[in-house]
């Protein structure tokens, strides 16, 4: 059964840093690519980040470099490090696979609020 477990979000100042974690189960970690995804109120979910089994990162242009995807394959788990927060960063946060058909699954994603 797959599991995506997000947390690590808040509430942070334009200019702050968070950073996220995703916890995976299921067996679909070991040979994705894994990522980031959010959703911001009012917009379709967009892809932000992605990392492969080797370490290699790619990332949407709104957050390059601001934002650092990592992953520890031995804890199934992956990371974003989120600096330089803009306001327009305020969404809910996803992990998946890349592409995230290859889970069929969301978990309840964490939200991050950017905001004075």
């Amino acid at each position: 059964q797959v599991q995506l477990v997000e947390s690590g979000g808040g509430l942070v100042q334009p200019g702050g840093s968070l950073r996220l974690s995703c916890a995976a189960s299921g067996n679909i970690f070991s040979n994705n690519v894994m990522g980031w995804y959010r959703q911001a109120p009012g917009k379709q979910r967009e892809w932000v980040a992605g990392v492969n089994i080797r370490g290699t990162a790619t990332y949407a242009d709104s957050v390059k470099g601001r934002f650092t995807v990592s992953r520890d394959n031995a804890k199934s788990t992956v990371y974003l490090q989120m600096n330089s927060l803009k306001l327009e960063d305020t969404a809910v946060y996803y992990c998946n696979t890349i592409p995230w058909q290859l889970s069929l699954y969301w978990g309840q994603g964490t939200q991050v609020t950017v905001s004075s």
